[in-house]
């Protein structure tokens, strides 16, 4: 069993490509933005040209989405996919959306560029095989309770099945503090970092909760030495079907763009 304390701390960020032209975990800090989850034709496509406009490469949005009310949007399914895979190809964008089930990997490699793995299915095997059997890069995104070595192990299972084109994701922990939705661990990212060959994002959104404390969180994980940051942004944050307090206004976006690029210029890297 591969433990913390067996993995060498110098291996190198092994990149991973996404697309010919696109790699995370190279000297760029890529930027992956979107709403929370894809609620209509209009919605996506005005987040997909605002990430254009901003110079960004990677489209986010959620088509399946887990949500710990069963009476909460749950997300467009096929048709969300169909959605996102329209906008990202309108403005030359690649996709990044979740896979809940092992059912779902074929349909969403189908659509997307990465899949990602979200924090309350971290642990969950079966999906980590069946993302491990695909050779599309795989974001896994760690558990909202769990340790730093649980994540890492989880990675192995997917790398396990041979997929190596995987990108770990500090997305906030539960901690005792409730001022926030989550806590930030950029602790976390800067072990990843030595610990794993894996590139590591930062998610500032889910990690505060809270649209006003994004920016902050986005540098603090870029200092830290974050690969890349996943970002929620939406046309009318107060009508957004999920996550309505931690998005961004479209019109914030540029902005917040150019300002965690000051951070990586002085990590002496550039933002993607």
């Amino acid at each position: 069993m591969t433990t913390l304390t067996s993995v060498e701390s110098s291996l190198r960020t092994r990149p991973v490509p996404v697309g010919p032209d696109l790699v995370i975990g190279g000297q760029a800090v890529v930027l992956m933005a979107g709403p929370c989850a894809v609620e209509s034709y209009e919605q996506t496509r005005a987040a997909a040209e605002a990430v254009c406009r901003a110079g960004g490469k990677i489209l986010r949005g959620g088509a399946f989405k887990p949500r710990s009310s069963p009476h909460s949007f749950q997300g467009l399914g096929r048709a969300g996919l169909e959605i996102l895979r329209a906008v990202a190809d309108e403005f030359g964008l690649r996709v990044i959306t979740e896979a809940l089930a092992v059912e779902h990997v074929p349909l969403v490699a189908e659509y997307a560029d990465i899949i990602q793995v979200g924090s309350r299915n971290m642990q969950h095997f079966p999906l980590l095989w069946a993302v491990g059997e695909t050779q599309t890069p795989v974001l896994l995104k760690r558990g909202l309770m769990s340790t730093v070595q649980e994540w890492l192990l989880a990675a192995e299972h997917i790398a396990h099945r041979g997929n190596h084109n995987i990108i770990l994701c500090e997305r906030g922990i539960r901690t005792f503090e409730t001022a926030t939705r989550n806590t930030l661990d950029t602790n976390a990212i800067a072990l990843a970092r030595q610990l794993s060959p894996y590139p590591v994002i930062g998610d500032p959104s889910h990690a505060t909760g809270r649209a006003d404390l994004v920016l902050p969180a986005a540098r603090a994980a870029i200092a830290a030495g974050a690969d890349g940051l996943l970002v929620e942004i939406h046309p009318n944050p107060a009508a957004a079907l999920s996550d309505a307090d931690q998005s961004l206004p479209l019109g914030a976006y540029p902005e917040f763009v150019r300002q965690v690029g000051k951070i990586a210029a002085a990590m002496g890297r550039t933002v993607e």
